[in-house]
């Protein structure tokens, strides 16, 4: 067995000890990337509600997608705290409002001329 492996196996056992294997790991991330697929805001209480698709990064947290030479771009705060509305892709279910907070802007590599806007949910 290739040694790396057993170092990455064991770093899994470690880190997670309710992880048996690979198989339930990868359930479990699965159930928590699909809870949600979209976020809807107001910015500054004026109209109109903007619509983001949720992305998710390796560790699970949300993040949004965002066009650098764009209005909402520009009213996006690193340290706001805004009200958002997260939606499941049911198109029947009503979405659940969670206090968030805009915790970095980072250009994202792959994407030119657009950013990463992370997010933080404070209030559940």
């Amino acid at each position: 067995m290739h040694e790396g492996s057993v170092q990455m196996f064991e770093l899994i056992k470690v880190g997670n000890q309710r992880v048996n294997d690979l198989t339930e790991c990868k359930l479990e991330t699965n159930a928590i990337l699909n809870r949600y697929y979209s976020v809807n805001f107001f910015l500054n209480a004026k109209r109109p509600s903007y619509l983001f698709k949720l992305r998710y990064d390796t560790s699970n947290e949300p993040y949004i997608l965002v066009k650098q030479n764009s209005f909402v771009f520009d009213e996006l705060m690193v340290g706001d705290i805004m009200e958002m509305e997260y939606n499941k892709s049911e198109l029947l279910d009503k979405g659940k409002f969670f206090k968030t907070l805009i915790t970095s802007k980072v250009p994202h590599g792959s994407y030119r001329g657009h950013f990463i806007v992370e997010l933080s949910i404070i209030d559940n």
